[in-house]
């Protein structure tokens, strides 16, 4: 081939192939026009202007009634992926005629156009709706203007809808039949309402729709909202105890914002507000009877008059239960006795108490148990602070650790006990106002340290037995008893002498008391304060300022004749 050949055959190779993309876009995901050029057993071939060819099932041509494919015919196919692993293109004439009813609905939907379509089932929140084959959404709320309980009259029949909402990446179309209905409804009867609707004046309606919160009323054309609050004065569980979908009532306009054209209604307007007079049918002081409406976890209401309601709070209930949940010591539906402790007619609030019927335990334990009562009772818990003791059917005293015992610690001695054991205790306190009894069990016999104590006397040298060594000083015990601590800087006068291990556990030393501790339970004492003591009165005996001895002369004179007055004993 000479080279002019080889460029002529480029040249119609490169027009070839614009002709072949001129036909169509070729890439994945897009629909292009292509040709059938044989049918074999199941599938048709298609020609689509690339090297290799594509083969589609011959089903999808049949399966929405139309006819068999023919070799030759030209139709719109869409491109899967450009190569599978057979090096064939993947076409597909069902997706092809998807995207083509995409096309022509999105038109629809910009245009807010009427698309015609067939409900076919019903799912949850609505139902299925065919709009040319492909499926979409109808809301329950889009079903109709008012509420319809049969909709079989409905089902498979050509009707128009109007879409609302498309999503393409997800294949999702919501669709509205109401809006339809709307749009022929009776727009100046609509008008008319809105220039005529005020607050204050009554209005009929049909039950449209009932929530959780409240019920739709369809006044004709726009609809209003019937919150639970406003269904009736006295409390609502739920708005279908009172309200039944496609009923009609009558209500009042409680706010109307003719802006956004919002409507809330009231039933409870109509009836006379049980406020009224509250206060001149009910006083402070006063006992009331009612029943339990509702019980929450901060208290009980109690409906004390038709639609008038009061409020026990948890703290009110009983006089000797504390933090226990409501529901615990009532259940609604009961009939009580309580006691007005507040009326608010502002806040539209009444307080009462229940445990202010019956007699306060405290107060009748505070009288048949003065101070200093002894009591015996078992241990009903034991907490990181105490022990509590049963002292009565409901009433329980605590003692507190550190009044366990004299002699051991809080912890220590606390440890000692478990839940059930019996236990004697002496009544310290009884605080009727917050219900608490102080007791003691350490009380009940007098403070050793107090007579241990009484004998041992500030200044007075004590001998005492070291009974433990620390790294702050060392802990002695004096001879009538008391516990006693000396301090590491009061070891000796002399700075180098301060040191612990120059002492030992039974080690007998003598030392003055500094201070009687009542709340440490201990003696202080110093070895250096006896020493500076014994340095003063021995210069004050054996020498003077004025008499020329050393302090060395003076002490030694002073130990000589301790000496000699011990020889003179012997």
């Amino acid at each position: 081939m000479t080279n002019m050949a080889k460029e002529e055959h480029i040249e119609n190779f490169a027009e070839l192939l614009e002709q072949s993309f001129a036909k169509g876009k070729l890439s994945q995901g897009s629909v292009i026009t292509g040709r059938v050029v044989r049918l074999e057993n199941e599938f048709a071939i298609v020609d689509v202007g690339l090297k290799s060819e594509g083969r589609i099932s011959r089903r999808e041509f049949t399966m929405d009634g139309s006819a068999d494919p023919r070799i030759g015919d030209e139709i719109d196919v869409y491109v899967e992926r450009m190569e599978d692993k057979n090096g064939e293109i993947v076409l597909s004439r069902e997706r092809a005629l998807r995207e083509a009813l995409w096309i022509e609905l999105e038109k629809s939907h910009q245009k807010n156009e009427q698309v015609v379509g067939q409900i076919t089932q019903r799912v949850k929140g609505g139902f299925t709706v065919s709009v040319k084959g492909i499926v979409a959404f109808l809301p329950g709320s889009q079903l109709d203007i008012r509420p319809i309980r049969d909709i079989d009259h409905l089902m498979y029949i050509d009707q128009p809808f109007i879409i609302v909402k498309m999503d393409r990446p997800r294949g999702n179309i919501v669709v509205s039949r109401r809006a339809i209905l709307e749009q022929s409804a009776n727009h100046g009867q609509r008008a008319e309402l809105l220039e005529t609707l005020e607050e204050g004046h009554k209005v009929t309606g049909i039950v449209k729709n009932i929530t959780d919160y409240g019920a739709f009323i369809d006044l004709g054309g726009i609809d209003g909202l019937l919150h639970v609050t406003d269904l009736s004065w006295r409390r609502v569980d739920h708005p279908s105890d009172i309200l039944t979908i496609g009923s009609k009532i009558e209500a009042v306009v409680t706010r109307y914002n003719k802006e956004t054209g919002r409507v809330s209604l009231g039933l409870k307007q109509l009836q006379n507000d049980p406020w009224h007079g509250v206060a001149e049918n009910f006083k402070v002081g006063e006992k009331v009877k009612g029943k339990v409406t509702n019980i929450a976890d901060f208290g009980a209401f109690v409906e004390i008059a038709s639609g008038l309601e009061g409020l026990i709070y948890y703290t009110e209930l009983t006089w000797t239960k504390k933090n226990v949940h409501p529901s615990k010591i009532l259940n609604v539906g009961d009939e009580v006795e309580t006691l007005v402790l507040d009326i608010d007619t502002e806040k539209r609030r009444i307080s009462l108490g229940l445990k202010q019927c019956s007699d306060n335990p405290w107060e009748i334990f505070a009288k048949n148990h003065p101070v200093g009562t002894e009591i015996e009772g078992a241990v009903r818990s034991i907490t990181e602070f105490g022990l509590f003791v049963g002292v009565g059917d409901t009433i329980d005293g605590m003692v507190h650790k550190d009044d366990i015992s004299w002699e051991k610690s809080g912890d220590e001695a606390i440890a000692e006990f478990k839940k059930g054991d019996s236990v004697k205790a002496v009544i310290r306190e009884v605080d009727v106002e917050r219900g608490r009894v102080s007791l003691s069990m350490k009380h009940l016999e007098k403070d050793p340290f107090e007579s241990t104590a009484r004998e041992v006397k500030k200044g007075a040298v004590v001998t005492c037995t070291v009974t433990a060594l620390q790294e702050g000083g060392i802990d002695v015990v004096t001879s009538t008893g008391a516990q006693g601590f000396i301090r590491k800087a009061d070891l000796s006068r002399d700075r180098g002498e301060q040191r612990v291990d120059r002492f030992a556990e039974g080690e007998k030393i003598d030392a003055i008391v500094l201070n009687v501790d009542k709340n440490s339970r201990k003696v202080i004492l110093s070895i250096k304060a006896r020493e500076l003591e014994e340095e003063k009165k021995a210069i004050a005996e054996y020498g003077g300022t004025g008499s020329g001895a050393s302090l060395g002369d003076i002490l030694g004179a002073a130990m000589r004749d301790a000496d000699l007055d011990v020889k003179g004993k012997k």
